[in-house]
């Protein structure tokens, strides 16, 4: 078993090719800053800008911190396993399969795992799925992309913005709840947080406010919910981290009906990772500060097996 020390020589991975680029640079200088105050003295940002990075020499760890493509797709980490060097997070079948949302709603029905009927539409059809349903490009982070469509008359400009990007749409039955994520770190679920949109949905413009002038979000953690229904989004999350066998770490998407049925959407394995985002503010209610917390991942992915 190798030991994480102070003096362990760390690649900072941020920035990437992706649509997710600026979240990700904000993202490496908040673990930037917390693994510098953790008393790390060996740690080397690098900004990636294409695939296969130059890799600083005698690199014992790459903290990878590059949301969406490249990054979170599985790429990046199937670069660095054939260098043989460790990386935090996901593997790199794991990382593929979580990042594509078609691959993960499979993975979802096979296992059982409680997620919203959904179809694959090709581009140039129709869904098939009645109104109101949710557009989503399967391979796009942040709800890059994601359309609500509430009634026949909007689809036609729904689909032609959704366009843009390549391959078929994944299309799922809209369900309202509550908007909820799991964080779940080494395979126990952390507080559940509530997000509470002051306006719309909880789309890439309320995510990040302070870079698209956007309202934003408000967030409650833990969740205004029942001990019951906090129980049951716990349940479900975890279900769709086993079905899709994730690594170390990872964040799930949960919407809660007033009933108290939830439905999970999506599995995150980069997510935000600021002293703001979601993740650390779970651990943070379990008292796991966000220094800690970046040095946990770092110590569980140094002895992470790897294929």
């Amino acid at each position: 078993m190798k030991d994480l020390t102070n003096d362990t020589k760390i690649a900072l991975l941020m920035g990437g090719p992706g649509s997710e680029r600026e979240v990700s640079l904000v993202s490496g200088k908040a673990v930037l800053e917390a693994l510098r105050e953790e008393g790390f003295t060996h740690v080397t940002p690098v900004v990636v800008d294409g695939e296969r990075p130059p890799i600083p020499e005698g690199t014992e760890l790459c903290f990878n911190i590059i949301h969406g493509t490249y990054g979170e797709d599985g790429g990046l980490q199937a670069y660095l396993e054939e260098l043989g060097i460790p990386y935090t997070g996901a593997g790199s079948e794991t990382s593929r399969n979580c990042f594509d949302k078609l691959l993960t709603k499979q993975a979802f029905v096979a296992a059982g795992v409680p997620t919203p009927r959904s179809e694959v539409v090709p581009h140039g059809q129709r869904p098939t799925l009645p109104c109101p349903c949710v557009l989503k490009p399967p391979c796009e982070g942040s709800s890059v992309g994601v359309e609500i469509v509430h009634e026949q008359a909007e689809m036609d400009a729904a689909l032609e913005r959704d366009a843009r990007f390549p391959g078929p749409l994944l299309v799922e039955e809209y369900v309202k709840g509550k908007e909820l994520t799991v964080a779940i770190l080494d395979g126990t679920a952390l507080p559940v947080v509530h997000i509470c949109p002051r306006q719309g949905f909880y789309d890439y413009r309320n995510k990040y406010p302070s870079m698209t002038g956007a309202v934003g979000s408000d967030y409650i953690c833990p969740a205004d919910i029942t001990e019951a229904d906090t129980k049951a989004v716990q349940e479900a999350a975890l279900a769709a981290y086993r079905a899709l066998h994730v690594e170390v770490y990872g964040r799930v998407d949960v919407l809660l009906t007033d009933d108290g049925r939830p439905y999970v959407l999506e599995i995150n394995t980069i997510p935000g990772m600021t002293g703001a985002s979601l993740f650390p503010k779970a651990a943070k209610a379990v008292g796991i500060g966000f220094g800690e917390l970046c040095r946990h991942i770092a110590q569980i992915s140094l002895n992470q097996p790897r294929s």
